[in-house]
């Protein structure tokens, strides 16, 4: 009897390790899989597809599961993107939501209109460069707010680059219209900074573009919420004395380096984006920037700092004179360079 007790508790515990591993995720990769579920299909069928897809371990263990939560049958026909990091949770949520044939895209607050085309791309609904030719080439005639001098606006970007909102968008995934995309996130830019903020803008010493340039260089300039009333101060002091604003990160735009080491080339590129050997401001934005970085352009905070660097574990450190500043740069980055 001992034996038996023995091997049911054995089974049992087996059978809790088997059916726990086999609902744990796939892998943490991010990669997404466009996964069709047809209509008609049991959820033995679908389970089968899903782990034929990579995106379940076990179609049997799967199958209890949705059984088990009585959910038999709620699963939808559509098209979703899926990953094998998803919970078994995530997945049925996601195969019973309405929007089957949608997919969530989240525009992070500095991207680029290359970079927004790069997200599609890999969500599967552009071919490569189709919403940087869009932004060049569409006719956004209706948005009065866009500039209509586009003569030194980098072409990677048009006029659009800076007034694109950054977001949560659902789109369809089998209809999927580039020019729709992006007058959605243009209709987001006039509701969510346009008409909120529209006395101060149009009270403001500065233009529209202006602001909008402004913003895209703090966003890309700041790394915390804390610091952007001071470096938007400091920029936008700088600017009104006529000195240079000294942003690499509107060289690196123009170089179209995101991350990699900028070099002394880079630094003596001979174009108005760059901010190390042109004053004033970009011709045009560098990406888009969130509410946070707008507020902060709008109310900037004074102070008594002209300089700010970041030391290489992302702490900022102000300094009032040229010279602090270049001790705090051999102090935090070993090496000394040019404001």
């Amino acid at each position: 009897m001992k034996n038996v007790l023995i091997f049911i508790i054995g089974v049992s515990v087996a059978g809790y390790l088997w059916y726990s591993f086999s609902l744990a995720p796939v892998s943490s990769s991010p990669e997404r899989t466009k996964v069709t579920i047809e209509k008609g299909w049991s959820t033995t069928k679908i389970a089968d597809h899903l782990e034929e897809q990579g995106i379940i371990r076990s179609p049997l263990a799967f199958h209890i599961y949705v059984r088990l939560k009585g959910l038999d049958g709620t699963l939808q026909a559509g098209v979703f993107l899926l990953q094998p990091s998803y919970s078994a949770d995530e997945i049925i949520a996601m195969l019973q939501t309405g929007r089957a044939a949608e997919v969530a895209i989240t525009i992070p607050e500095g991207f680029t209109v290359k970079d927004i085309d790069a997200l599609l791309v890999e969500f599967e609904l552009i071919q490569p460069g189709q919403l940087v030719d869009c932004s060049n080439t569409c006719d956004f005639s209706s948005y009065e707010f866009l500039p209509t001098d586009t003569s030194k606006l980098a072409k990677r970007g048009g006029r659009l680059e800076g007034y694109l909102y950054p977001d949560t968008y659902y789109a369809p995934v089998d209809e999927f219209v580039a020019k729709f995309f992006l007058e959605r996130m243009l209709n987001a830019f006039r509701s969510n900074i346009l008409e909120p903020y529209e006395s101060i803008i149009v009270s403001s010493d500065y233009s529209l573009h202006e602001i909008v340039t402004m913003a895209s260089l703090v966003e890309k300039e700041t790394r915390t919420d804390d610091e952007r009333g001071l470096v938007a101060g400091i920029l936008w002091k700088r600017f009104d004395a006529g000195w240079g604003l000294g942003v690499d990160a509107a060289v690196r735009y123009i170089v179209d380096k995101p991350s990699e080491a900028i070099t002394h080339g880079d630094l003596n590129v001979n174009s108005p984006y760059n901010l190390r050997k042109f004053k004033g401001l970009t011709p045009g934005p560098i990406g888009s920037a969130g509410k946070k970085s707008f507020e902060a352009v709008l109310y900037p905070k004074d102070s008594q700092y002209w300089y700010y660097l970041h030391d290489k574990e992302g702490q900022i450190h102000f300094s009032q004179t040229n010279e602090e500043h270049n001790l705090k740069r051999i102090k935090y980055l070993s090496k000394v360079m040019n404001p």
